[in-house]
């Protein structure tokens, strides 16, 4: 493992970073709001420090290791997020405290969408664009980006991009150039982002909403420009837009990919995965709806409308809202939050633990079965037409047992904070599955809860961006042994 190297590589990817600050500035002296010499300011430090880390190491050049991706990737994360929170430091009488600022930037980093602030549709003009484009970098990820980036820099990219990109097949590449596979993701969702704009302002949105709720939609982040969501606009146009494309940004992109190359779309139906998250997302907005319609919640064409519309955005670990779904009758807060634990697919920018280990884990539980009966048979496991390593397997219940027993750590952490029972279990949820909303105290906002609390929290964004051993195995003896 080589220091300068990773120096070399952290002081280059800030001082890109410290570039997306640059469009504040213009949104700040397009509508004169008087806070663009907060993100100036940002950008002189942000670039300050990276330069400061590439200068003395530029000369370094080796080859990246996986140990180096995952420690790349872990102090990027956090250091981005940092960094990020100068500028919600830096505004004035929007100025947000250390805590609530770095909570508030890694929540949109890592797509989270939980929030600290309340009367968001006061908050300058420069930050509220500022918190929607932090999702759309932290969607498919900025690593992504670099990946493309860093092979022109002589440094290679793949045990970075395998550590960034979700799921349990780590290596496959949509292009045999892993550059051209980082390109290519990144196209297909600008492009994707300017479709979901366009189809936002076609329903009635004014340019800067629907900038701003495109980004966080084909993210799958949840950040508004309003407290109250896409509730705000009251409209079915709207809602049904934010739908198709939370669908779209929680399938993989190398499906998207595959649909570019070949001119089709069959093969979103053919692909297991897709397929499960479609009748998941169907069956759940029918168990929704009929509960709504026969509690009388709401009128039926109404309680259709937002069922689908909380079904598709919890699940899919977006959080944006059209109702208060923490109110809802019976047991259907605890379902559709649930939900967000099986999340969005492989290679999408979805959150949750992804559909495919939800897929692995039910097939190995009826494997499991079949041996009772058959204790002699050899039974393999089968994605589609694929059969599943064995390695892959085990690595699936790896995940799933550590992603359970952190979730009760940080649940005790947090309920050690003064916080209650219904609370902390949907707020630490909340934050390992990038989800945002949560129910109880949180349900409105996380502005409330202890400061100790909020930090358990920012470690939880930050687990369930990475995937949890990227972090985890920073802390093994093994890893720091030469």
């Amino acid at each position: 493992m080589s220091l300068r190297m990773i120096l070399r590589i952290l002081g280059l990817l800030l001082m890109l970073f410290s570039l997306t600050m640059m469009p504040p500035i213009l949104i700040s002296l397009l509508f004169g709001d008087g806070q663009w010499d907060a993100f100036a300011v940002a950008i002189a430090i942000t670039v300050a420090t990276g330069a400061l880390m590439f200068l003395p190491n530029r000369r370094a050049r080796k080859e990246l290791r996986t140990r180096d991706g995952f420690l790349i990737a872990a102090l990027f994360w956090s250091v981005l997020a940092l960094f990020g929170s100068l500028p919600l430091m830096l505004t004035g009488e929007a100025a947000l405290s250390v805590t609530d600022a770095v909570f508030e930037s890694f929540s949109g980093l890592t797509t989270t969408g939980a929030t600290v602030i309340t009367g968001i549709e006061h908050l300058p003009e420069s930050i509220l664009y500022y918190r929607q484009q932090l999702q759309w970098l932290g969607g498919m990820g900025i690593v992504v980006l670099a990946v493309a980036i860093l092979p022109t820099l002589g440094v290679g990219g793949m045990a970075l991009y395998r550590t960034e990109i979700p799921g349990p097949l780590k290596d496959s590449k949509l292009t045999p150039r892993i550059t051209e596979t980082a390109k290519a993701l990144w196209y297909i969702y600008a492009s994707l982002t300017i479709a979901c704009m366009l189809a936002y302002m076609a329903a009635g949105m004014d340019w800067f909403d629907a900038l701003g709720h495109s980004f966080s939609t084909v993210a799958i982040g949840g950040f508004s420009t309003y407290d109250a969501s896409i509730g705000h606009f009251d409209s079915a146009a709207i809602e049904l837009i934010c739908v198709f494309f939370l669908l779209v940004s929680a399938v993989s992109f190398s499906l998207h990919f595959t649909a570019w190359r070949q001119r089709s779309v069959l093969h979103y139906f053919e692909d297991p995965e897709a397929r499960f998250l479609l009748l998941f997302l169907a069956g759940l907005t029918t168990i929704t709806a009929v509960s709504l319609w026969l509690t009388g919640t709401y009128e039926t064409e109404l309680g259709l409308r937002h069922a689908l519309f909380e079904v598709v955005s919890v699940a899919t670990t977006a959080g944006f809202a059209v109702a208060d779904f923490s109110l809802w009758p019976g047991a259907l807060p605890f379902l559709l939050f649930v939900a967000a634990f099986v999340g969005g697919c492989s290679g999408s920018t979805g959150g949750g633990m992804k559909v495919i280990r939800i897929i692995l884990i039910l097939k190995q539980g009826m494997r499991e079965v079949m041996r009772l009966i058959h204790p002699s048979a050899v039974i393999t496991v089968k994605i589609g037409k694929v059969s599943v390593p064995d390695g892959i397997a085990q690595a699936v219940w790896g995940f799933f047992s550590a992603y359970v027993m952190l979730f009760f750590l940080m649940l005790v952490g947090v309920m050690a904070t003064g916080v209650d029972q219904v609370t902390a279990w949907s707020t630490v949820g909340s934050a390992l599955n990038n989800l945002g909303p949560a129910l109880g105290e949180a349900s409105a906002h996380y502005g409330d809860l202890p400061t100790l609390a909020k930090w358990i929290l920012v470690i939880a964004m930050l687990l369930g961006r990475l995937e949890i051993f990227t972090v985890l195995v920073l802390f093994t003896p093994a890893f720091w042994r030469r």
